[in-house]
């Protein structure tokens, strides 16, 4: 509102992100309308966002409530380069979220450097993160950058954080601080611009009180918490992920896509998916080698090998 109702004022009210403004004296009536439909416009804008996620991150799929906070998320996160913490059970798509922050950021032309950390021998964590000069240690045989160099300018990925030694810990912790890492065997500052967004499937506060987590770097990493939902909780979405696990996989293989009957379906509903989105893309496999070309539900209480 405004008492002001020149060009100047206007153009300064839509360039800070106005809807519309309204000029005093006003009509209280006039006022309701605008704001009802500054509101609609509000949750359309939202929607598109939302949908928009899905478009450019289509290997993320989901109607469920729980999935659609976590494209909330994503995307009013789109704009920022803050530092994230995902949590999530085990084969439940936390490296797709990842990866749709980082398409869905303003570092989304730059690199994405993915590093799992329970994958990587804790001796070898810092020299993979950080690099290393010549003469570093025994097979140091020549000067190496380390994935932080790599990712610079776009995103680093540590995915299983919780796996990471203290030591390391302690250096990505500096890194983050103070955008700058040094070479395992230097004492050479080297600047970095880098994104990190973490990933994990143990609950790091437990961690923290058995010592094996620092608390800082805990505090550092989860500025913004997103939790990933395990199938369970999101069954509604299983018949979307069978047809999409079964186009996937018959592009694979060079081979018909197969269909799966409702009765089928609604016995697959039924499971206990403990191993999340990664155990159903499996069991679908499976059903797709040994099953006919429409899955039944004999077909699945025959090969899914689940109770």
């Amino acid at each position: 509102m405004t008492a002001h109702s020149d060009l100047d004022s206007a153009v300064a009210s839509y360039q800070g992100g106005a809807f519309e403004y309204l000029p005093k004296p006003f009509d209280v009536d006039e006022a309701v309308a605008l704001t009802k439909r500054a509101l609609a416009h509000a949750l359309e804008q939202r929607e598109q966002v939302a949908e928009q996620v899905m478009e450019d991150s289509t290997e993320i799929i989901g109607e469920a409530p729980a999935m659609q906070e976590v494209f909330r998320a994503i995307g009013r996160l789109s704009r920022s380069s803050i530092s994230v913490l995902i949590n999530g059970e085990s084969g439940t798509g936390k490296e797709l979220v990842a990866h749709a922050l980082h398409a869905q950021s303003s570092r989304g032309k730059g690199p994405m450097i993915e590093v799992n950390c329970a994958a990587i021998p804790s001796e070898l964590i810092e020299s993979e993160l950080f690099g290393h000069v010549k003469g570093a240690f025994t097979s140091a045989i020549k000067d190496k950058a380390g994935r932080f160099e790599s990712a610079n300018g776009g995103t680093l990925f540590l995915d299983e954080i919780g796996d990471m030694s203290l030591s390391a810990q302690a250096k990505v912790l500096r890194a983050l601080q103070e955008q700058k890492i040094q070479r395992v065997g230097s004492d050479k500052d080297i600047k970095v611009d880098v994104r990190v967004l973490a990933a994990t499937n143990k609950d790091l506060i437990h961690e923290i009180k058995e010592g094996r987590f620092r608390e800082d770097l805990y505090h550092r990493l989860a500025v913004i918490l997103i939790d990933v939902p395990g199938l369970n909780q999101r069954k509604e979405d299983i018949p979307e992920l069978v047809a999409h696990f079964c186009s996937q996989i018959a592009a694979e293989q060079g081979a018909p896509i197969k269909t799966f009957d409702q009765k089928a379906i609604r016995l697959i509903e039924s499971f206990d998916w403990t191993g999340n989105i990664r155990e159903l893309r499996n069991v679908v496999e499976r059903l797709i080698i040994l099953g006919g070309s429409n899955i039944t539900e004999e077909e699945v209480h025959l090969f899914a090998q689940k109770k």
